[in-house]
């Protein structure tokens, strides 16, 4: 912000005017943008220097080694774990962490359910810290399980063999 736009037009040409509002505006936008950093570090979703506060708040090990993105996830999977553990709520838990659509399938009979991965093709990316965040929340006595999503040799027959080629077949599986 450049305050001396503010003022009357008179002020403009005005050495020591000019000079007095550049120093101003300066002070005011670090000050600004110091509020506004503040105010970032209110929530998850724009936190930086506060991520280890909210993972000790919320019980997750901190670990500054991984990417920001990475560690918000977590915390948000964790936020959205509180409370009693239903079907939806494991969705949810699943969707933060791989982005995509999930479906839980429930097996009373045998005290389990299964995390099927319906959007994303393969593995999705940081398997090990949601495999932790369900054993967190789900009841002790349920057993779980993950089904990904892979590609079969129906879902790239339209390609030619030429275009086929340019793959290994575990490329071909999760394209």
């Amino acid at each position: 912000m450049e305050l001396i736009n503010l003022l009357p037009d008179y002020y403009k040409g005005n050495r020591t005017m000019e000079e007095l509002q550049e120093i101003l505006s300066n002070d005011i936008n670090y000050f600004v943008g110091g509020f506004d950093e503040t105010i970032d570090q209110c929530f998850v979703n724009t936190a930086t220097s506060l991520l280890s506060r909210y993972e000790k708040i919320y019980g997750l090990q901190v670990d500054v080694s991984k990417p920001d993105e990475f560690r918000r996830e977590r915390i948000k999977a964790k936020i959205r774990g509180v409370g009693t553990v239903t079907k939806q709520m494991i969705e949810a838990v699943a969707r933060s962490y791989s982005n995509g659509e999930v479906e839980v399938i429930e097996d009373p009979a045998n005290y389990s359910f299964k995390v099927k991965f319906i959007s994303i093709k393969g593995l999705p990316p940081n398997m090990a810290d949601l495999t932790v965040t369900i054993e967190e929340i789900k009841p002790a006595h349920l057993a779980f399980e993950f089904e990904y999503t892979y590609n079969t040799w129906n879902n790239v027959a339209h390609m030619t063999w030429e275009e086929a080629s340019a793959y290994t077949w575990e490329q071909l599986r999760v394209r």
